[in-house]
């Protein structure tokens, strides 16, 4: 197997610290635009989130995910962020940009598309498309400790997914929804890297 094929079989990080203080600085940053925004603006952001079907709230697509209603509503996020994030990691920076880029940007452009008309924040799309991400790497990376990292998950946290149906007021099921989708994408992407980067052994299982 290639270094780089390797690297994205990973379970956890090549480098658990820094990789875990790039996560923890991602989140901290979350909590100061939110206490930036709760004191000095009065929630004023929260109207630069994504308003569907609006052509000047495509640019919340950008901004959503580091916006949220109040400091329950961005706790409520903190723990999977950095648990998921950190997980994440485990293919290396770059791959952790890619995926990420993959889920923030078609998750909102998906809101944007079908969302109920109101602003739409916060970073559970996020949330739900790095789940996915690592429920469905492994299965298409053929790799035997992502898929077991993925029961485990799916064990603890798996109910989560419940949110990409409508039903909740005031809960962005699209977000959430197109934020999952988006992440299955990006495992499907990866898995296929790590396949065409040992073509003459299609069947194998890596850990």
């Amino acid at each position: 197997m290639s270094p780089s094929s390797e690297n994205r079989s990973r379970v956890i990080p090549a480098k658990p610290v820094r990789s875990a203080l790039l996560v923890v600085l991602f989140v901290v940053g979350l909590y100061v635009i939110e206490f930036y925004d709760a004191f000095f603006l009065g929630q004023a952001l929260n109207r630069e989130g994504i308003f569907p079907r609006q052509v000047d709230g495509l640019d919340g697509i950008l901004w959503a995910p580091l916006l949220h209603g109040d400091f329950a509503h961005l706790g409520a996020n903190t723990v999977p962020l950095l648990v998921l994030g950190w997980l994440v990691m485990a293919g290396g920076l770059g791959q952790f940009v890619g995926v990420t880029a993959t889920i923030w940007l078609l998750g909102g452009l998906g809101t944007w598309l079908i969302g109920f008309p109101a602003p739409h924040i916060g970073a559970s799309g996020l949330v739900f498309g790095w789940m996915v991400f690592l429920l469905m790497r492994g299965f298409f990376a053929r790799s035997v400790g992502q898929i077991v990292v993925a029961i485990v998950l799916f064990l603890y946290w798996g109910g989560i997914l419940w949110g990409v149906l409508p039903g909740q007021p005031g809960v962005s099921w699209e977000g959430h929804l197109f934020g999952a989708l988006a992440g299955a994408l990006a495992a499907y992407m990866i898995g296929r890297q790590v396949r065409d980067a040992d073509p003459w052994r299609p069947g194998r299982l890596s850990g």
